[in-house]
């Protein structure tokens, strides 16, 4: 839900030095930097810069599991691999969305996802364009792949607000970004158009300020000691995310 008005002491902190006018804290404003072709190393698997060499192996991965596009706006499901090659080609060549591959410890790509809404002028940036594959979904590569990007793009990168958005019908993707720590700030109704249908947008964020907490529940979780000899977590990513102040 959207924030509560600031209080009183807030206000009165944060006063325009000429007109006595309440306003928003003085921040660095240098802008942040654009994302890079960088590899990012876990102990799962790692990320990287998606390129069309990928295709084959991310195409073996989401073949056949059209459930993965029903809420990408604008593509997929691919009617065979060379439409998903072309279409993995163009993304690789945008610069926003930047796309990154996800690499399982087997080096096979069975995941992309992407930095876009890129606002290095106001230190802003989104987590979007999350493809996973049936191989990468519930995995500790799965978790430990946001965990990767999020680092990055605060610590690396210098962006101050992180968002993630997804239709409002999308139940995993709603679950997914509260259990990586993000806040649900509102619904924009009617936000776009997407295949031909209406969409409304779930719209969720995670702040410089909050990030250290949730880096501590990520690295809690991702810990060798957090799994079982079968692989099993022993604590639950959400359970500590929504215990975090």
């Amino acid at each position: 839900m959207p924030s509560s008005i600031p209080t009183a002491r807030a206000v009165t902190e944060n006063l325009h030095p000429k007109t006595g006018q309440p306003v928003g804290a003085a921040v660095d404003d240098k802008p942040a930097v654009v994302p890079r072709p960088v590899t990012l190393a876990g102990r799962f698997g790692h990320i990287e810069k998606l390129n069309a060499g990928h295709a084959p192996s991310l195409w073996d991965a989401v073949n056949g599991h059209d459930r993965i596009w029903t809420y990408m706006p604008s593509y997929g499901p691919f009617p065979d691999a060379a439409a998903f090659s072309a279409w993995a080609a163009a993304r690789a060549a945008l610069t926003d969305p930047y796309a990154y591959a996800i690499i399982d410890a087997a080096g096979r790509a069975i995941g992309v996802f992407a930095l876009m809404a890129i606002r290095p002028e106001h230190r802003v940036i989104e987590v979007g364009h999350v493809v996973y594959s049936p191989a990468l979904q519930r995995t500790p590569l799965a978790t430990e792949a946001q965990y990767l990007l999020a680092r990055y793009a605060f610590e690396t990168l210098s962006y101050r607000r992180y968002e993630w958005k997804c239709d409002a019908l999308n139940a995993a993707s709603r679950r997914a970004a509260l259990r990586y720590g993000f806040t649900l700030e509102g619904i924009f109704r009617q936000h776009m158009i997407g295949k031909g249908r209406s969409r409304d947008t779930a719209w969720y964020a995670m702040l410089d300020t909050e990030w250290p907490a949730r880096k501590a529940n990520f690295e809690r979780w991702l810990a060798p000691d957090n799994f079982t000899a079968e692989g099993r977590q022993i604590q639950n990513l959400s359970r500590l995310n929504s215990t975090t102040e």
